[in-house]
């Protein structure tokens, strides 16, 4: 694939993406952040990364004086508590039980799965609704078994692992920046 090619083809994932999904996840982490709800970020290889790279930035990127902050965490980020229940439980339960130790009703929980069939990720989802927690799902084309599973679905339309998982990094972005802005508006309001 060419270069010019590569990017036409992101362009395109990224100009068919449904906005509405979007918002309503902004709907939801602001509504999450004002009542002191968690948020926790779950993913697998690449989108584990994403998982902690974007628990880092919504944490850390969108405080303002004055405003509630992001109680945001990735549950890739612990290695001794990951690789021990890897070990112990088997690798389908890293991040359900986890959250069995800190999920409470109204939390968020944010799936990132770019064939939306990875088991430790469904586990976690299925483990989240049943504990009354909002469940957000970032997938790629069709969305595999997560589409079924989630409250909210952002599925990038395309089933090029690399541009589903550039789109999940655009998407963190976009999430931060809008966060910050109504950190800065909030701010404003306060004064």
């Amino acid at each position: 694939m060419d270069i010019a090619a590569y990017f036409r083809e992101l362009g395109e994932a990224l100009a068919a993406l449904p906005h509405a999904p979007i918002e309503a996840m902004l709907d939801i982490l602001q509504q999450a952040r004002l009542e002191g709800r968690t948020i926790f970020i779950v993913g697998n290889g690449g989108s584990a990364s994403t998982a902690s790279h974007f628990a880092c930035d919504l944490g850390k990127n969108t405080v303002m004086p004055g405003v509630p902050r992001f109680r945001v965490t990735a549950l890739t980020d612990n290695m001794e508590v990951f690789s021990a229940l890897a070990n112990d439980l088997g690798y389908e339960n890293v991040f359900a039980e986890q959250l069995a130790n800190l999920l409470h009703p109204g939390d968020v929980v944010i799936a990132i799965s770019t064939s939306g069939n990875s088991p430790n990720v469904l586990k976690a989802v299925e483990f989240a609704r049943t504990q009354g927690a909002t469940t957000i799902g970032w997938t790629g084309q069709g969305g595999g078994r997560l589409a079924d599973l989630v409250d909210l679905l952002i599925a990038v339309p395309s089933t090029r692992i690399e541009q589903v998982e550039n789109a999940h990094l655009i998407l963190h972005h976009l999430v931060t920046i809008r966060m910050r802005e109504l950190s800065r508006a909030l701010a404003a309001s306060m004064a």
